[in-house]
Parts: C-alpha cells; sequence; structure tokens
C-alpha cells in the first residue's frame, strides 16, 4: 500500500500541476481578451473622440469661415461708403466756393446799384444846381 499511495499521489499531483497548468492557460487567455477588448475599447473611444473634435472644429471653423467673409464684405461696403463720402464732400465744397462766389457777386451788383442810386440822386442834385444857376 505505501507504494501505490506515491503512485498516486504523484498520479494526483500530475493532474494538479495540470488542472493549474489550465487555470493559468485559462486566466492568461482571458487576460489577453480582456486586454484586446480594453484596447478596442480604447482606439474606438480616440477615434469617437477624435471624430468628435473634427465636428467640432468644422462648425467652429463654418462660424469662423462666415464671420471672415462678412468681415471682408463689411470692409469692401465700408470702403466704398468712404469713397462715396469723399465725393460727396468734393462736391459740398464745390457747392459752397460756388455760392460763395455768387453771393460775392451779387454783394458787388448790390453795392454797384447803391452807388448807382447815389451817382443818380448826386447828378440829379447837380442838375437842380445848375438849373438853379442858369434861372437866377
Amino acid at each position: 500500500m505505501d507504494g501505490a499511495k506515491p503512485a498516486a499521489a504523484a498520479g494526483g499531483k500530475k493532474g494538479l500541476e495540470e488542472a493549474l497548468l489550465q487555470i493559468v492557460q485559462r486566466h492568461h487567455h482571458q487576460s489577453l481578451r480582456q486586454r484586446q477588448q480594453t484596447d478596442r475599447a480604447k482606439k474606438d473611444a480616440l477615434r469617437s473622440a477624435a471624430r468628435v473634435a473634427d465636428l467640432l472644429v468644422d462648425t467652429v471653423d463654418g462660424g469662423v469661415q462666415e464671420l471672415f467673409v462678412n468681415e471682408k464684405r463689411i470692409e469692401l461696403e465700408a470702403r466704398a461708403l468712404l469713397t462715396t463720402i469723399t465725393r460727396y464732400r468734393k462736391q459740398t465744397d464745390q457747392w459752397l466756393a460756388a455760392t460763395n462766389e455768387i453771393n460775392s457777386v451779387l454783394k458787388e451788383i448790390g453795392d454797384f446799384e447803391n452807388w448807382m442810386k447815389i451817382m443818380d440822386f448826386d447828378c440829379k442834385s447837380v442838375n437842380a444846381a445848375i438849373r438853379n444857376i442858369h434861372q437866377s
């Protein structure tokens, strides 16, 4: 019996080693599967995050591009408005100069008319004086 025990123990020991080896291998395979699943989930999460980031950038870029286009349009309109204002200012200055010149001419005409009235009055006075002298 003593001889049977070591053989049974040796057989039990071998079975135990095989069972432990199977457990270790199963654990190793499960760990590999779990690591692969974790890596896949990590890659999926990175792809999703990159996609979200791309969508956000596209959204922001679209808004920025629209703002840039609007800014350029406003700048062009402001330049056109400035050109129009400059043209109107020159035209207004020309009108003001012409109006001042007309006022000056009208003043000169008024001065000449007044001078003519004075001269007429003086001529009539001289004529009356000469008549008075001639009649006396």
